[in-house]
């Protein structure tokens, strides 16, 4: 399918927040589509990032990825993937409060409500999440929206100790069972930034919360999606790009054709 790239500028509480919006072309004759925010890794809307976005909208959904760190970094800034970058990256991550994040949830699912080309049914606009290390995590909060019907995080960072942001604890992982929508939550088997114990624990909320989910392990370091540099795994990024396409379709309760024609009824 092909696709039409954008960026829009949505406001969040008087700040600007540039977003990244990659779309079916077809949208453009009326066709509608699921919405997907896209969180970005602590480097916010690099080349992976908005080629992600590219390839979720190829599958036949509407994916807007924010710039998270929009409240202190001028419009289109992008970190470089260095260890500058890195540490400028933790820096705003450690400084910007949850509240913020979660602001950000809120503005793109309340653009989606207004977009044309956004399938809809009898409950609302059809929406999911996906996101990448600190964007997992984000992922998973916004899931905390009872209009988010599915999110794959893909090796979320700071779940089992609630070390997001600048709170003390997020406090994430206690409200699981407040997330009404699917969860895909995917790892790698030799992350050191989300070890053996910190999975278990997540493994084991998961359990007790009741939420429905599927948990993948897959050998794979940190960042094993990131086409570039090289912790790259090809393999493993399809495998998992698969398992989100069949969760989004069954969530959002589509067909195997791409190609939708109009809202459902």
């Amino acid at each position: 399918m092909q696709i039409t790239a954008t960026n829009v500028e949505l406001t969040i509480d008087g700040f600007p927040c540039r977003t990244y919006v990659a779309a079916p072309k077809a949208a453009q004759s009326g066709a509608q589509y699921p919405g997907i925010i896209l969180y970005s890794e602590i480097f916010q809307l690099t080349g992976p990032i908005c080629r992600t976005a590219n390839r979720l909208a190829g599958h036949g959904f509407v994916v807007a990825a924010p710039e998270i760190y929009h409240r202190t970094c001028p419009p289109g800034l992008v970190i470089a993937y260095d260890d500058p970058g890195r540490m400028y990256g933790n820096h705003l991550a450690h400084s910007t409060p949850v509240g913020h994040f979660d602001a950000t949830a809120t503005a793109v699912f309340n653009h989606f409500d207004t977009r044309n080309d956004v399938k809809r049914d009898s409950a609302g606009a059809l929406i999911g999440a996906i996101g990448f290390c600190i964007g997992g995590h984000l992922a998973l909060r916004s899931a905390l929206d009872p209009r988010c019907r599915a999110a794959v995080c893909a090796y979320p960072t700071g779940v089992h100790n609630g070390d997001l942001g600048a709170d003390p604890d997020a406090g994430t992982l206690a409200r699981l069972k407040d997330i009404q929508g699917e969860l895909l939550l995917v790892f790698g088997d030799v992350d050191p930034h989300v070890p053996v114990s910190a999975r278990h624990m997540i493994r084991s909320a998961l359990q007790v919360s009741g939420v429905r989910h599927r948990y993948l392990e897959l050998p794979g370091e940190h960042a094993f999606m990131r086409d570039e540099g090289t912790r790259y795994d090809p393999e493993m990024a399809d495998r998992v790009f698969v398992e989100a396409i069949a969760l989004y379709r069954r969530a959002f309760h589509l067909s195997n054709d791409p190609h939708p024609s109009g809202a459902l009824s």
